[in-house]
């Protein structure tokens, strides 16, 4: 039915948990910053992470969606300490960071299933995420689904997450993808399927164990409320 396949990637094809709240966390990241020589409390080292995400927000102006590159705060917490370490630095600092807020990360039954049988029939698959590059990009090697993607799209990358249409449009103009042949697949009803919306495009809308509580109109053109996402796409037939 659709020539291009645009998925989200947590809470449709990968399931994750992760807490970046807990004493654990910022206990360890604290010793790993002391190691390299920054001096840091695990309290404190909280707080100006915190404080620092949101004055990273607050620059950017065009949108009320904004993104940006997590290693920035890392490397910013190191120079505030006068501490100079290598990109390498920052990149280790930053995963070690994700590695200890994971409790697990694994993908949603058929996802293989999914992705191999769009592919063997020839259509385009492309990734629309609001997440993390030097975080998703690994996960994604890890869970061995890179190969399945003709194209990847992370709001990191543009200072910019969905449903802003500005993201959405990233993809379209890149790719000279026309909407009326495309649908975006997700779990969020505000993020995905109105993101998707905006830009005129369908929608299927996933009901998993990571989609927020649906407070308004579901607008997607196909709705999943139970089972795989595999398995409900066959039903509807858009496979």
């Amino acid at each position: 039915m659709y020539k291009n396949y645009i998925f989200d990637l947590y809470g449709t094809l990968v399931d994750i948990h992760t807490d970046e709240s807990t004493d654990f966390l910022w206990t360890n990241l604290a010793l790993f910053f002391n190691f390299k020589g920054a001096g840091y409390t695990a309290t404190t080292l909280e707080k100006m992470y915190i404080k620092k995400i949101t004055a990273a927000k607050n620059k950017i102006t065009n949108t009320k969606y904004p993104d940006f590159p997590i290693e920035n705060i890392f490397e910013e917490l190191y120079t505030d300490k006068n501490v100079i370490v290598s990109k390498d630095t920052i990149k280790d600092t930053a995963q070690f960071f994700r590695t200890l807020s994971i409790k697990y990360v694994k993908l949603y039954p058929k996802t293989i299933e999914l992705l191999k049988e769009l592919k063997s029939k020839g259509k385009n698959v492309y990734l629309l995420s609001n997440a993390q590059r030097i975080f998703t990009f690994y996960e994604m090697m890890m869970l061995d689904i890179t190969k399945y993607f003709d194209d990847i799209f992370i709001s990191s990358d543009y200072n910019v997450c969905k449903p802003d249409k500005q993201f959405f449009n990233v993809l379209i103009n890149k790719l000279h993808v026309n909407t009326e042949e495309s649908v975006m697949i997700g779990n969020d009803y505000i993020c995905d399927i109105e993101g998707a919306c905006s830009v005129n495009m369908d929608s299927i809308y996933i009901d998993s164990n990571l989609s927020p509580y649906i407070d308004g109109e579901l607008k997607s053109t196909y709705s999943i409320m139970s089972g795989n996402l595999y398995d409900g796409m066959k039903k509807l037939n858009l496979l």
